[in-house]
């Protein structure tokens, strides 16, 4: 095993891409208005993390499976995206992302951003469209951090070593494996945890402050 190996672990909605999967979803629904609103008092701690994904994809039932793949293929990424995953892997990290959305948009993504991995929530298909359901490893509010532990131990990497960037308050609990902690465009609870904190809307703005951090 490389003695040099980092790991910098990303979230996925407003971190990696541009917004949140399940909002463009549930415009394809016609509920774009509820699911948005449950999206930000959970991404902002107001809501058990858990409950609110089983409300919002509740919503989305009776979605053809083609369009909800055809949404999720064609999401915007964000600014930087493409840029910020190619510094990291020239400086000998593993680039994953951790989403408590879905795996129809983040294996997609994965491959267009040459991730290491991804690791998201499946939406349940019956007859053609969605259920409804969900299921995964990232349904709950430590998903990310329990994950983060499992990963650091199969690699053998430190928290020294673990960069971990998010926005929301289910990136909490893998802030706390993290030596480098990156709130981008984040909910204030987020904010509290990190140690570097990016406003601009462009993960290339966070560059300059690992630069920094490897002098």
């Amino acid at each position: 095993m490389r003695r040099d190996m980092k790991l910098a672990v990303f979230d996925f909605d407003s971190t990696l891409m541009d917004g949140e999967t399940i909002d463009f979803l549930a415009k394809a629904c016609g509920v774009e208005q509820e699911v948005a609103q449950i999206t930000h008092r959970a991404m902002s701690g107001e809501l058990d993390f858990y409950e609110s994904l089983k409300s919002r994809v509740s919503l989305l039932a009776g979605l053809a499976e083609s369009r909800a793949k055809e949404i999720c293929e064609n999401l915007p990424l964000m600014p930087g995206a493409r840029e910020i995953v190619a510094f990291l892997h020239e400086r000998g990290y593993k680039v994953v992302c951790f989403s408590g959305g879905f795996s129809l948009a983040t294996r997609h993504f994965a491959r267009i951003l040459g991730l290491d991995g991804d690791f998201s929530n499946i939406l349940h298909i019956r007859a053609g469209v969605l259920s409804g359901e969900v299921g995964g490893e990232m349904m709950f509010g430590d998903s990310k951090g329990v994950m983060l532990a499992r990963l650091q131990k199969l690699l053998g990497v430190s928290a020294r070593e673990t960069l971990c960037v998010g926005d929301g308050a289910n990136d909490v609990s893998m802030f706390v494996y993290a030596h480098t902690r990156v709130a981008f465009c984040a909910k204030e609870v987020l904010k509290n945890a990190a140690n570097i904190i990016i406003e601009q809307k462009d993960l290339r703005a966070l560059i300059p402050s690992l630069e920094n951090l490897a002098k």
